[in-house]
């Protein structure tokens, strides 16, 4: 018999197929984006101290509906300036 896995689970389990290659260090960080039906995150994080470094969201941007492009653009330019001003140039995204 086939089993059903929920959505959540699916996306779980890609979610640790990609961790298991990708590890972000002091020098490269990991950049992740998280899009939920109305909002969306991202935040770039050292894996070695297990801290995020910068974070940004619509939420946080007070944006209106940003789980859209546009919601999504302004996030990634809020957290690309935040990056930068962090001395962060080069990161590995999740």
């Amino acid at each position: 018999m086939i089993k059903n896995v929920s959505r959540n689970e699916q996306r779980k389990i890609r979610h640790a197929r990609v961790r298991n290659k990708v590890v972000g260090t002091l020098e490269c960080p990991r950049l992740n984006v998280f899009r939920s039906n109305s909002h969306i995150f991202a935040q770039i994080i050292n894996d070695e101290k297990g801290t995020t470094l910068v974070s940004s969201s619509s939420v946080e941007l007070k944006i209106k509906n940003g789980g859209n492009a546009e919601g999504a653009k302004l996030v990634g330019k809020d957290i690309a300036e935040k990056a930068k001003k962090s001395g962060i140039t080069k990161v590995v995204f999740d």
